[in-house]
């Protein structure tokens, strides 16, 4: 019998990689994750993708996580929003100047995947509520994981539940479904500071300490279908 396992409390998208995201009420689920998400990014001269890290794909550009960025209905053009949180009419001039980079620009997704691993993260309020009540001085928002969907789970809970979902299917009563494949390794942009949240370098400490430096549940898309907030989600 499918287990319910929790309620969508929110909903974020990041249409450029790497920036502040959009917390959205409902939000189509295609075959490539969130409407929008990630469909952006910054790239260098070498093809690079800005990041948070260096590897054989990114770049790391630090600044990013300090910008927003937008879609609302449309999937054709992102909004990009300075530190203080408005518009930038030519989003690759404003890059080449905030970022001291005179390469770089903005680009859709082609080729090349923006995404580190699986399309969709999924953080429990099990594992946030942990993480505060084990750091009370540290501002502990869910932000700092740039998690696709906040599930609401039961009172009683138990941080870091979302490795049972490991291998198994959850489903939305749209029809919509997640296989959840793996979480996600934490590094520097989980304790980075961004608008509103300081430098928190004791939280990437906690995390390595007490689940190997991973939180959330990685997904790729079942089924496509629309998502809303207060939809309920059941494991099968």
């Amino acid at each position: 019998m499918a287990e319910i396992i929790g309620v969508v409390e929110r909903l974020w998208r990041y249409p450029v990689k790497s920036t502040a995201g959009e917390r959205l009420s409902e939000v189509h689920l295609d075959e490539r994750g969130l409407a929008g998400d990630r469909l952006y990014a910054v790239r260098d001269g070498d093809g690079k993708i800005g990041s948070g890290k260096n590897t054989r794909r990114f770049r790391r550009m630090d600044g990013l996580l300090r910008l927003g960025s937008r879609l609302g209905h449309r999937l054709d053009r992102p909004e990009l929003l300075d530190p203080l949180g408005r518009p930038v009419t030519d989003p690759a001039a404003f890059l080449r100047a905030y970022l001291q980079r005179p390469e770089v620009a903005l680009a859709r997704e082609d080729g090349v995947s923006h995404f580190d691993q699986s399309p969709v993260s999924v953080v429990s309020t099990a594992t946030l509520d942990w993480l505060r009540e084990s750091l009370p001085q540290t501002l502990v928002d869910e932000r700092r994981f740039r998690p696709n969907i906040v599930l609401r789970t039961p009172p009683g809970t138990r941080p870091f539940v979302e490795d049972d979902w490991l291998g198994r299917e959850g489903c939305f009563g749209s029809g919509a479904r997640l296989s959840f494949t793996g979480t996600s390794e934490r590094g520097v942009m989980t304790a980075t500071a961004q608008p509103g949240l300081p430098h928190a370098p004791e939280l990437l400490r906690l995390i390595a300490i007490a689940h190997g430096n991973r939180l959330d549940a990685l997904a790729a898309v079942g089924a496509v279908g629309p998502l809303r907030v207060g939809d309920r989600l059941r494991l099968s």
